[in-house]
């Protein structure tokens, strides 16, 4: 059974700092480009990140770039999302997900999910 479950997710204050996981079970990461995506209450999913198998492929949003970092350890068959200086517009549950291509971006039309983790940046 193909799965991904994220994990990571808290309550942290404006300014610090998380990772999330992402870590797969049934099929091997390393063959596929995952993505990261959020949704916040009333507001549309939007993907943020995106490794593909070629690790110097990457793809942030504007509105994570320069805060947050994607990578994979293929060894461990996990990818990770590092956030940091978090801000309260970053609170979302987020998504891994992968459509069964190599090169981002994820399609989220095809793309199998996780359950989600939730972040909360609040003082």
């Amino acid at each position: 059974q193909v799965q991904l479950v994220e994990s990571g997710g808290d309550l942290v204050q404006p300014g610090g700092s998380l990772r999330l996981s992402c870590a797969a079970s049934g099929f091997g990461l390393d063959y596929y480009a995952i993505g990261w995506f959020r949704q916040a209450p009333e507001k549309e999913r939007e993907e943020i990140s995106c490794i593909s198998i070629n690790d110097g492929d990457t793809y942030y949003a504007d509105s994570v770039k320069g805060r947050f970092t994607i990578s994979r350890d293929n060894a461990k068959n996990t990818v990770f999302l590092q956030m940091n200086s978090l801000k309260p517009d970053d609170t979302a549950v987020y998504y891994c997900a992968t459509d069964g291509y190599s090169a981002c971006p994820v399609n989220a039309d095809l793309a199998s999910w996780g359950q989600g983790t939730q972040v909360t940046v609040s003082s």
